[in-house]
């Protein structure tokens, strides 16, 4: 009974996306033919022309197919040339070369002439198992010397319950069928309009060198900070504690009554200097990270907020020490935005460890920080939404920040645990 269900709730999904399909397809036949049409007229010397706008066609059509067929398996299927894509007429021999359009053609090609036959089968199924079941209700009705034939003439009672377990075969094939058509149709589309490995190669390596940029920066901002809160607070301080020292020093020889004041002045300075440098040294690695795992120190950024904070993490484990103070300082800088700017009742922080889907996934830290406030988180107002990015980009992770106004707010970091 169980497999009777799932492959129920295999075909109720699947269905929809055959028949998307179908007019998907009927589409891709008519670009198709002004595909061919385009290159009859290139051949006589006129169509040279049209080529740019023809390949934005394709390529529009083909990044519909891309988000369906995302939708359909839940596994993204990444566009292999840079959006927006407007090329000219000075750029057309270079459209013609790139691999992409030459794959997404071939797609064409291939959805143009089986998205049709497929799409029909996949609807004519459920429709003979229909028919099969409402022919005993009408057969009766029909004219003598016009039987219903379906697939056979039905003439008589008997012939009219034959078609049951005709229908019933039809349901089973329905099942069976669709499903598996679906998961043709998504595989042969994806296989031809993923990037090829040299462009993904391509892509890889202009996203490691705009990360790496990304790190450098944050880096030398990390450095700028330190420098400026050593020089500005823990520097001047223990420039006054030598100051006093020295007048307590002169004290000491005229008047030793009137030092005891002056050596109090610098141990007071002396212990707000110990305090500035502790924060910085917890700036730079939260000794907490080191003796309660992340798990412990999210729990105590969440026992500190202003805002009541609920914890759930799940698959935690032991991970590098950048990668958990980075997960740190990323819950840490949202909690603050949470409590300063949103105005909300309640947020929740989460942290997960995710599972490779699939062979081409990786391990990933999975962070995420809502509030119930009014949103409307702006990046560029100096939130630190952007700070949070670099950090994680840092790690070739990626940040989504969702926050409509009138909210909620949410935060979510994937960092790699590979890195």
């Amino acid at each position: 009974m169980g497999r009777v269900r799932v492959a129920v709730a295999a075909t109720r999904r699947a269905l929809p996306y055959l028949l998307r399909g179908l007019v998907s397809s009927a589409v891709a036949l008519v670009l198709l033919i002004r595909v061919l049409l385009v290159a009859a007229f290139t051949l006589i010397g006129i169509g040279w022309l049209a080529i740019p706008s023809t390949v934005r066609a394709v390529r529009r059509w083909a990044g519909g197919e891309r988000r369906r067929v995302t939708a359909f398996t839940g596994r993204p299927v990444p566009a292999p040339y840079p959006p927006p894509d407007e090329p000219g007429p000075v750029s057309t021999r270079a459209l013609l070369a790139e691999a992409a359009t030459r794959r997404d053609l071939g797609w064409l090609l291939i959805h143009g002439l089986t998205g049709l036959v497929v799409g029909i089968g996949a609807l004519l199924l459920p429709l003979s198992v229909l028919n099969a079941a409402v022919v005993p209700l009408y057969w009766s009705a029909m004219p003598s010397d016009d039987p219903v034939q379906s697939p056979y003439p039905v003439t008589s009672w008997l012939g009219a319950l034959g078609m049951l377990p005709l229908g019933l075969g039809w349901l089973v094939l329905t099942l069976v069928l669709v499903p598996l058509l679906a998961t043709w149709q998504a595989w042969g589309a994806r296989a031809l309009l993923l990037p090829t490995r040299d462009a993904r190669l391509s892509e890889r390596v202009t996203e490691l060198t705009a990360t790496r940029a990304a790190a450098l920066e944050a880096h030398g901002a990390e450095l700028r900070r330190i420098e400026r809160d050593l020089h500005d607070g823990t520097q001047n301080r223990l420039v006054g504690v030598i100051m006093h020292l020295g007048i307590a020093e002169r004290a000491l020889r005229r008047d030793p009554a009137s030092a005891l004041p002056l050596l109090l002045r610098a141990q007071d300075q002396a212990a707000d200097a110990l305090g500035e440098l502790r924060e910085v040294v917890r700036s730079i690695y939260p000794p907490v990270l080191a003796e309660r795992g992340l798990d412990g120190a999210l729990a105590a950024l969440a026992a500190r907020c202003a805002v009541p904070c609920t914890l759930r993490v799940d698959g935690l484990r032991r991970l590098p020490a950048a990668l958990e103070a980075t997960a740190y300082f990323v819950v840490a800088e949202a909690l603050t935005n949470t409590a300063k700017h949103s105005g909300a009742e309640h947020a929740e922080v989460t942290a997960t460890v995710r599972p490779p889907a699939g062979p081409d996934e990786e391990e990933a830290l999975v962070i995420e920080v809502r509030d119930d406030g009014h949103g409307g988180a702006d990046e560029s107002g100096g939130s630190g939404l952007a700070g949070i990015r670099r950090r994680v980009a840092a790690f070739d992770g990626h940040t989504e920040v969702t926050s409509p106004h009138g909210g909620p707010t949410l935060v979510r970091a994937v960092i790699p645990c590979a890195s």
